[in-house]
């Protein structure tokens, strides 16, 4: 099965909205890049817990692409006014030292 046809099928079957799953395929001297286009309400299926869904696709794609003797890498593309963070989780308010001082004084 071609690397192309496999992904849209299995993230076909992942989704709510598998009409709006495309794939396009290039290739170049670095190997095959598939690019995953979705539906935004699917991104979250898609890339999974911690990223673990997206991991787990590029590992079977790397397989797929090792049978075939190429190197296959994904991409999935972010919807139209996505604003993705990288750390999303909240970064804790670090008090100075001055504030510190204070709380000390004040005990």
């Amino acid at each position: 099965m071609e690397d192309k046809a496999f992904l849209e099928m299995v993230v076909k079957a992942l989704v709510d909205n598998p009409n709006d799953v495309q794939v396009d395929r290039k290739v170049d001297e670095m190997g095959v890049l598939l690019t995953l286009t979705i539906n935004p309400s699917d991104m979250g299926k898609v890339i999974g817990k911690e990223g673990a869904t997206a991991k787990a696709l590029r590992t079977v794609l790397r397989v797929v692409g090792m049978k075939n003797n190429a190197r296959v890498n994904l991409k999935i593309n972010e919807p139209q006014g996505s604003e993705y963070v990288a750390n999303r989780r909240p970064t804790p308010e670090v008090p100075t030292v001055e504030q510190v001082m204070q709380e000390i004084k004040g005990i």
